[in-house]
């Protein structure tokens, strides 16, 4: 096999010239990648690598993860089992498990045998120590690059899909090269854009992929060889390629830049219900001027999910660790907008029902922080229901996709109150009707297709008068359900 040498012209040290000529080495004689690992079956990492596997046939990947439960599930026969509900997300599982897709527990074996390492483990908010409430936790992270350091006897490709502070593939590569067993590595960032519910047509038809490597003949090789594995589904003039710091921010500020716009149009919907404007008709005025847009304007009870809190509050810190105040106060206003939103809506509910929901049941439809998936991360139904409760209130809830143990287990981990009192005064329903029968009070929480196709004069004659409605995501037609009787409560609507 003929290997050929790269000429370097760049100015740099001898042991950085010497390391840089190995990975050339290395790197090429990897022409193309035919193993990938990716550490982390969760949300980010099993879709992911369920669209890479059937677009690459020719590339066997391996999803690991020390949760066996998790990993058992992935393997199930029963496709409804999967342990990510996204819509085609199944279709695809069953096309390319067990030809080029593995769901493994076996990590080490996975890092070994691999050119190229996908670190795809949670990232959440520190609830311990310096940074507490704010800044990302990495210990997971570290993990990982200590065990691939550990495994790894050959050259490998390191990419960063989890949601990481800018600067993170700095330690990340320390962590590597100063641990490891004298093998080379290169660390790319690969941010995901995903959006829950659509995270298939997501991956399928990306708006950008984002690869940040080092500047280095070395890096842009690393970048080249991730680039030649989207490019099999991917338009090249899609793929954007910059160095690993800017790509690191671009994932945190397109998380702010989009949460921004729900708080500014939430805001705007409290001025509306007291002003008598109607905030739909305001957000599509301002939406139809081109310098603004119309996404990402629908106001709604607050926004949720794993990433916009958690990557908006990892922004703040790094602005505050680096002296820039007011530039962290900026954007902590949007958490602070989105936390007002959810607590003003729980409010209404009460003040609606005499001010006071002691002893009252009140039906919650939905629990997932949007539609079409099962995530309930940060959903802003755990804050309504954790008041209400605080409150005296019997919550019943109905969702077609999240269970009753993960509704418990979101409430308990806000640790507010008891995990007996929250099992005393939480009601968990298979369907709607029994959900909603005899309630005081109903909220929409997610905007659920079937929401909108309930048999409404049903739900009314079987409520609790007189009957109040509270629709949080505006997806039903209020006048016609105001025609049945209900009093309707809509957001940013008087």
């Amino acid at each position: 096999m003929i290997v050929s040498f790269y000429k370097l012209k760049f100015q740099t040290d001898n042991l950085y010239l010497h390391n840089s000529i190995i990975a050339i080495f290395v790197l090429n004689f990897f022409m193309k990648i035919k193993n990938i690992c990716c550490i982390g079956a969760g949300y980010v990492g099993g879709p992911t690598m369920a669209v890479i596997a059937l677009k690459c046939p020719h590339i066997k990947i391996t999803v690991v993860d020390i949760n066996k439960e998790r990993i058992d599930s992935w393997n199930d026969s029963n496709l409804e089992k999967l342990p990510v509900y996204e819509p085609g997300l199944a279709d695809i599982v069953s096309q390319t498990r067990g030809k080029n897709l593995f769901f493994d527990v076996d990590i080490d074996s996975a890092i070994k045998n691999s050119e190229m390492i996908f670190i795809a483990v949670n990232t959440p908010t520190k609830t311990y120590g310096e940074g507490k409430g704010q800044a990302a936790d990495l210990k997971y992270v570290e993990i990982c690059a200590r065990k691939i350091a550990e495994i790894s006897t050959s050259d490998k490709i390191v990419v960063e899909k989890s949601t990481l502070p800018v600067r993170t593939a700095e330690a990340v590569k320390t962590i590597l090269d100063k641990t490891g067993n004298g093998v080379n590595f290169e660390v790319l960032s690969n941010p995901e854009f995903l959006a829950e519910g659509t995270a298939i047509n997501d991956l399928f038809k990306s708006d950008r992929v984002l690869i940040g490597g080092d500047q280095t003949e070395s890096g842009m090789l690393a970048i080249n060889k991730l680039v030649e594995i989207y490019e099999n589904w991917i338009p090249r003039e899609k793929i954007y390629t910059t160095n690993v710091w800017s790509s690191e921010l671009s994932k945190l500020v397109a998380n702010a830049f989009l949460a921004q716009r729900i708080s500014s149009i939430n805001s705007i919907s409290a001025l509306c219900e007291v002003t008598e404007a109607d905030v739909e008709e305001v957000s599509k005025a301002i939406g139809m001027d081109s310098r603004i847009g119309s996404k990402f304007l629908k106001s709604s009870v607050g926004f949720g999910g794993s990433c916009f809190q958690k990557d908006i509050l990892n922004l703040v810190y790094i602005a505050k660790s680096l002296g820039l105040n007011e530039v962290a106060e900026y954007w902590h206003q949007v958490i602070k907008i989105n936390n007002y939103q959810k607590i003003r809506f729980a409010k209404n509910i009460m003040k609606s029902l005499f001010n006071t929901v002691s002893g009252k049941k009140i039906s919650l439809l939905g629990w997932a922080f949007k539609k079409n998936t099962n995530d309930s991360r940060e959903s802003a139904a755990i804050y309504i229901a954790d008041y209400l409760i605080e409150n005296g209130a019997e919550i019943h809830v109905y969702d077609p996709k999240v269970t009753y143990s993960r509704m418990l287990s979101d409430l308990n981990d806000l640790g507010t109150r008891t995990t007996v009192k929250n099992r005393e005064s939480l009601f968990y329903h298979n369907t709607p009707l029994p959900a909603c029968f005899k309630s005081h009070a109903i909220a929409v929480l997610t905007e659920w297709d079937e929401f909108k196709t309930y048999n409404w004069e049903e739900i009314f004659d079987n409520s609790i008068k007189p009957a109040k409605l509270f629709d949080g995501r505006n997806i039903l037609d209020k006048k016609k359900i105001e025609a049945i009787g209900f009093e309707v409560y809509s957001i940013g609507k008087s």
